[in-house]
């Protein structure tokens, strides 16, 4: 069988999708980004990657020169508006993140822009804006925020759990997000921003409610942290609703990758992140068993998920739709973060400010 072939027979035919598969462009193609490429062209069916941008050109031509039909375009902005995109995939550092979002609702281009939305919630909370005038205007939604964790099987088991009130009401929720090692420029705030974010996104999508409050406390670091930087950090979320969620966020382990999720609610308990699915606890007998495998990083820990993000993302930007979290999860993630920031430099307990939706 064919690579074609084997992409077209992945899922079956939707009678409202275009015959023609969904022309991707993607932004940045450092690390995240060729995989992306790499996962469309090999394992999303409904989609081609007709071009790539990126400031090192020579790393651009050679993710090009594995596509099939993929060509360079040096200015990203150019690929965006570019007659032969359908949609575009940003993967850039998220410093151009604002301005590239922002052009896709321009041009109507369906975009799944990689965390951050942009670096600050002011910033997102325009792009929320901007889209919120173009559904105005067209009734569709173009913008898809890349949480990926959302899309692993053993989040959306535990979302179902919840939300069918297998647990009864949720009261506290246990993160732990580890590490092995980080770049030596990795601060303790890169910490809230780029790791803590996802934890952020988790409580949102599990409790369905907002963050209202955000504690950092500083514990004794290991000797293996970036110099000057606290490592660990034990992070406390309060929710609009009353309930607490816990995040160690430990970035220097030596281990492996590590990311797990306990839910304790009234009437009973769920944890993710074992390696082994979901483990239950509560009144019923039946039970699970336990692994000791570490996955060594996050795309291999989360690899299932992003072809399950990246499928979702096209499937539904051929039918002009979004199934995912979008612009306003973006800007919530970054008003959180914000206020992580603060209570980290602060040593208090520090409110989020966010809009009204």
């Amino acid at each position: 069988m064919t690579t074609a072939e084997t992409r077209a027979g992945a899922l079956p035919e939707l009678a409202d999708v275009p015959a023609r598969d969904l022309r991707v462009a993607v932004l940045g193609v450092g690390m995240m980004g060729a995989d992306h490429v790499s996962r469309i062209y090999s394992r999303i069916s409904g989609a081609q990657v007709v071009a790539v941008s990126d400031a090192f050109a020579e790393k651009a031509e050679q993710v090009a020169a594995e596509v099939p039909g993929c060509r360079v375009i040096d200015d990203p902005l150019a690929a965006i508006t570019d007659d032969d995109v359908d949609a575009v995939l940003i993967a850039t550092p998220g410093r151009f993140h604002e301005e590239q979002v922002l052009a896709c609702i321009e041009h109507g281009k369906p975009v799944l822009c990689e965390k951050p939305l942009t670096m600050d919630a002011a910033s997102s909370l325009g792009i929320v804006r901007a889209e919120d005038a173009y559904t105005a205007r067209t009734g569709r939604r173009l913008v898809t925020v890349g949480f990926m964790r959302r899309f692993d099987p053993e989040y959306a088991e535990l979302k179902a759990l919840i939300d069918a009130g297998g647990l009864g009401e949720p009261l506290l929720v246990h993160c732990a997000h580890r590490n092995a090692a980080v770049p030596p420029h990795f601060t303790s705030e890169m910490m809230i921003n780029d790791s803590v974010v996802h934890e952020v996104d988790v409580t949102r999508f599990l409790l369905d409610e907002e963050i209202a409050a955000v504690t950092v406390l500083r514990p004794r670091p290991t000797r293996h942290a970036v110099t000057g930087q606290s490592d660990p950090l034990l992070v406390l979320f309060e929710t609009t609703g009353g309930r607490m969620v816990d995040v160690e966020c430990f970035v220097s382990t030596g281990v492996g990758y590590e990311v797990r999720t306990e839910v304790v609610g009234e009437d009973g308990s769920a944890l993710i992140g074992l390696d082994s699915g979901l483990v239950r606890t509560s009144g019923d007998p039946s039970g699970a068993a336990r692994s000791s495998g570490i996955a060594p990083d996050f795309r291999q820990r989360f690899g299932r998920a992003y072809d399950i993000e990246l499928q979702r993302w096209v499937d539904a930007a051929r039918r002009g739709e979004v199934d995912g979290p979008g612009a306003w999860d973006g800007y919530a993630a970054q008003a959180v973060c914000a206020a992580g920031v603060e209570a980290l430099r602060s040593g208090r307990r520090t409110e989020v400010g966010m809009e009204a939706r």
